[in-house]
């Protein structure tokens, strides 16, 4: 099989006609992979989406690595961890029980649900995701990284609160956290070598750590998908520090442009306006692996939301159409727009943001006025409504599937493994997580 998948063009086909069927696991399918999904930390507002949702749907059972996102970083007074929200972290008193047993305190919110999630779960590896998009972690970054003590101080202060677990004062949970994926979104030029030293100091004092507790802790970092980003970190050099890499598979096109276009699809087409830009996850895999990032450290991710365009013709199925502009948000039924992007008014899509929709989501627009799409050239998967003039660009199980034997196929021994943003856009039931965790033998 991997020696079909040499050829391009045959491996477009294995991989079309190998998506149609989605009823048979392949007896190749490997349970050594990773199977990771983001939870944010702000799901329990208005998503209503907890950890204890996880354990209820089944959803735990199948992940080897949960990220909570996020920790912030600051360099005020000195480079430190920092929680981002103190009250979802762990004050909240009133979060569901993940294991029937009430919280006694004086941990509560995500932090205690947590302990309860990997109490049931002991096989599961859970970190903690510092940084994101946010301007100010992103400049903390380039600060605390630029120097040896600033980096000693950074690595140092995130121990201390999430693996030796000095949460605040009086409030003590050792061993909440088994390890860190940094998210510095995203280096530039002058901060190449920074990036790996930062990596490497986190790596040496968790290495440190493994010698007094005799335990051993995961370090992964997320790698963008863009060409402009990842050529900014030494990626062999860095692959060098961390057990694995996050590396992004979607946000290839969304809103912020008018024409429409697929946002996570595995291959490039010549049908594409774009083509030959290196915006598909194949072209990503075959930057990083050339760059000498070992096939098994890289982790490809899966979106579980949709970008989506208004104003579109129907030609093509809306495909690389030009838009009038983002959709508007749905309601979360399938049914109406949403009247109130506030977060006053319930039953709206939970990412609450026009030019974008969770899965879970877009399975109920299916029933309502949208058609679903599969281009088996890219792999990739489209809604569009022709009455509304809205495309959505997603991920459904059966490109799921498809991007799971990729990964099993790409090159011997296959890629290491898979991932998802987020966890709370899924449909209740973990639907594309399951599909994931089926064709990844787990």
């Amino acid at each position: 099989m991997s020696k079909i998948l040499a050829s391009r063009s045959c491996r477009f086909l294995l991989i079309g006609i190998l998506a149609l069927t989605v009823s048979v696991v392949p007896s190749f399918a490997q349970n050594n992979k990773i199977l990771g999904g983001y939870f944010e930390e702000w799901s329990i507002y208005y998503a209503g989406y907890n950890i204890a949702n996880l354990q209820q749907n089944g959803v735990a059972a199948k992940l080897t690595h949960l990220m909570y996102a996020f920790a912030n970083v600051t360099t005020t007074p000195t480079a430190a961890c920092q929680l981002a929200d103190t009250w979802a972290d762990y004050q909240s008193p009133y979060l569901p029980s993940v294991n029937g047993q009430p919280y006694t305190g004086p941990l509560y919110g995500n932090f205690a649900a947590i302990q309860q999630l990997e109490g049931l779960n002991p096989n599961l590896k859970v970190l903690i995701s510092i940084g994101g998009a946010s301007s100010s972690n992103t400049a903390a970054f380039v600060t605390a990284a630029s120097t040896a003590e600033g980096r000693a101080a950074l690595a140092a202060s995130c121990i201390d609160i999430f693996i030796n677990g000095n949460i605040a004062p009086g409030i003590t949970a050792p061993g909440l956290f088994d390890g860190f994926n940094i998210d510095w979104e995203f280096p530039t030029a002058s901060d190449t070598q920074n990036f790996t030293a930062l990596l490497a100091e986190f790596r040496s004092q968790l290495n440190a750590l493994s010698k007094t507790t005799g335990k051993t802790y995961v370090m992964s970092f997320d790698g963008p998908a863009g060409s402009q980003n990842y050529v900014n970190i030494d990626l062999r050099k860095a692959a060098k520090q961390v057990d694995f890499i996050t590396i992004d598979g979607y946000n290839y096109s969304g809103s912020w442009v008018t024409q429409t276009n697929d946002a996570s699809s595995l291959f490039d087409s010549k049908q594409d306006p774009l083509y030959g830009q290196d915006l598909d996850i194949n072209d990503t895999v075959n930057a990083y692996l050339s760059a000498g990032v070992p096939a098994s450290k890289y982790t490809m991710g899966l979106p579980l939301y949709g970008a989506g365009w208004t104003g579109v013709p129907n030609v093509n199925r809306g495909l690389y159409q030009n838009s009038t502009g983002p959709s508007p948000v749905p309601n979360a039924n399938g049914i109406g727009l949403c009247p109130d992007l506030s977060g006053n008014t319930p039953g709206c899509d939970p990412l609450l943001t026009s030019g974008l929709a969770t899965y879970g989501t877009l399975v109920n627009l299916q029933a309502n006025g949208y058609s679903v799409y599969f281009d088996p050239i890219r792999v990739a998967a489209s809604l569009y409504d022709p009455t509304s003039g809205t495309f959505y660009t997603y991920d459904n199980p059966r490109t799921a599937v498809a991007k799971m034997l990729y990964i099993d196929l790409r090159v011997p021994g296959g890629l290491g493994g898979a991932y998802v943003w987020a966890l709370k856009d899924d449909d209740a039931n973990g639907d594309m997580v399951k599909t994931m965790a089926t064709w990844l033998g787990r």
